[in-house]
């Protein structure tokens, strides 16, 4: 299939590998495997750059982040909707806490602290682990078959939102306790 064809059935809802039609905003599972191992690609190159000793400019930095970070966005429109790229702005604003608890636990695993870096360099990690925290809650929607059925998303969502919370506390916790 080719990448005009996929959009076009993805904006019309209709998009599937398996050439049957689903609902709307519904992604096909190859859109998660192809967008997981891509983004986490890109994701720990920025991630890579961005906290590395010689570390280049950040120009390169935003460069390298900034543009399939934007191209990432696009896609997420298109495959997914408004609605739910509305959701990836909620989980950026519950996850600035989590993202700073999660990257500040990574980067002690490497002896190196997250106050050690000013708050420019954070920007295209922290940018990737909305992305792709986004992409999980989609992943969580389909594999729990709730895009359609509007009781079972609120509970996945609500379990979302919980275990997100819970979760980023006891890193949050642990990192205050040297943990």
């Amino acid at each position: 299939m080719n990448l005009t064809r996929f959009l076009k059935q993805a904006r019309d809802g209709t998009a599937a590998i398996d050439r049957t039609g689903r609902g709307p905003g519904q992604a096909t599972w190859f859109i998660y495997q192809f967008f997981g191992v891509h983004m986490l690609i890109f994701g720990l190159t920025g991630f890579l750059i961005a906290y590395m000793s010689d570390a280049p400019d950040l120009v390169f930095l935003y460069m390298h982040g900034g543009i399939a970070i934007f191209v990432y966005i696009v896609f997420y429109l298109v495959i997914f909707g408004r609605d739910a790229v509305s959701w990836m702005l909620l989980n950026a604003a519950l996850g600035i806490v989590g993202i700073y608890a999660q990257i500040g636990w990574i980067l002690e695993r490497f002896g190196k602290r997250i106050v050690d870096y000013p708050w420019q360099v954070h920007v295209v990690p922290f940018l990737y682990y909305v992305l792709y925290t986004f992409l999980l809650r989609q992943f969580l929607i389909d594999v729990t078959r709730s895009r359609g059925n509007p009781q079972r998303r609120s509970l996945v969502d609500a379990a979302y939102v919980v275990v997100s919370v819970v979760v980023y506390g006891v890193l949050l916790l642990r990192g205050r306790a040297g943990g």
